[in-house]
């Protein structure tokens, strides 16, 4: 095998560089480093690299709150995420996003969204566009399993599917809601047999085996460029709470330790059985992500007159400070 041609090879460096990224974003937030502490994170689910794979130059996409893996798997710059999540002015949304709410246009990205489900009617409107410029783009929604009880996914579903839209629902299943585990909260699991309903092309793929997953969504996304919208659920496990601060005291220790045994590196290095390879990728991973550590933590904070920069229209006056405020009425008062 070599690094720079194989495909099984390189989808492994993403998950990799997925893995490392979010073990650092977790290391931010205990150097007291992050800009607040509802970090989200997504280790268990780098098999999603399947499906991005498959994605090309010029498809957006649109997040939820567990998305820092999606885009670096679609190109993003891990210093620039990170400086993001530290509130830093070299990040994506130039520190105001912070981790839930990272977007670049530029690389498809049309936002992630801390509203569960919030995403996803965002496709329809970009799959609008693709469709009628024929540009054979494609748009795809990432979610969890907890927006699948939520009445906007099914309109945008049978809107894709009435106008034939290049669109992809993608749900990553990783059990939990929260702290809600989905047999708790759907009656009936069979997620795909939903989107077939409405019209779509659907499939359930094995969140444990990236090769799997990259096999198994290969026609639904194929389908989707020629205006056959479709869905895909990606069974996966959360490794962690679901929020950095989150011990998930929900789970017992034989329910985690099962689901790690699901781990999608694990099972990736065991398939490639090249360790001299894989271990090159890991300390080029570990080297990558240890400099875009540093140079987020070393990037400034924006300046304080910035604060409302991106926030209203440029037109709009800026608001004037409290003290500045009440200066003002006291002076009409007088």
């Amino acid at each position: 095998m070599t690094l720079a041609n194989d495909a099984p090879l390189s989808r492994y460096r993403t998950m990799r560089r997925i893995r490392t990224f979010e073990e650092r974003v977790g290391e931010l937030f205990l150097k007291g480093e992050s800009a607040g502490s509802m970090l989200h994170l997504s280790i268990g689910e780098e098999a999603v690299v399947g499906l991005t794979d498959h994605m090309k130059t010029g498809d957006t996409f649109t997040t939820h709150h567990r998305g820092h893996g999606i885009f670096l798997a679609r190109g993003a710059d891990p210093m620039r995420m990170l400086a993001e999540i530290a509130g830093r002015e070299a990040g994506y949304c130039r520190g105001k996003g912070g981790s839930m709410h990272i977007a670049d246009r530029g690389l498809g990205h049309l936002g992630a969204n801390a509203i569960v489900g919030g995403g996803i009617p965002h496709i329809v409107g970009a799959g609008i566009t693709a469709r009628n410029t024929a540009n054979q783009a494609i748009s795809v929604a990432f979610f969890g399993d907890g927006a699948m009880s939520q009445g906007i996914l099914y309109e945008a579903m049978n809107m894709a599917a009435l106008w034939k839209l290049p669109v992809v629902f993608c749900c990553i299943n990783n059990q939990y809601g929260m702290g809600t585990r989905v047999d708790r909260s759907a009656g009936k699991q069979a997620f795909p047999a939903r989107a077939e309903a409405f019209g779509l092309n659907a499939v359930r793929a094995d969140g444990a085996d990236v090769e799997t997953v990259h096999n198994d969504t290969q026609a639904v996304m194929e389908g989707a460029r020629d205006g056959h919208p479709g869905f895909v659920e990606i069974d996966a496990y959360r490794f962690h709470g679901h929020a950095r601060m989150d011990k998930s005291p929900y789970r017992t220790p034989e329910e985690e330790a099962a689901g790690r045994d699901r781990d999608p590196l694990i099972m990736a290095r065991t398939t490639l059985d090249d360790e001299a390879a894989l271990n090159t990728i890991d300390a080029e991973v570990t080297e990558e992500m240890d400099a875009a550590m540093a140079g987020a933590i070393a990037a400034p904070v924006p300046a304080t007159d910035t604060m409302f920069q991106d926030v209203y229209d440029p037109t709009t006056p800026a608001p004037q400070p409290q003290r500045a405020r009440l200066a003002s009425v006291l002076e009409e008062l007088n």
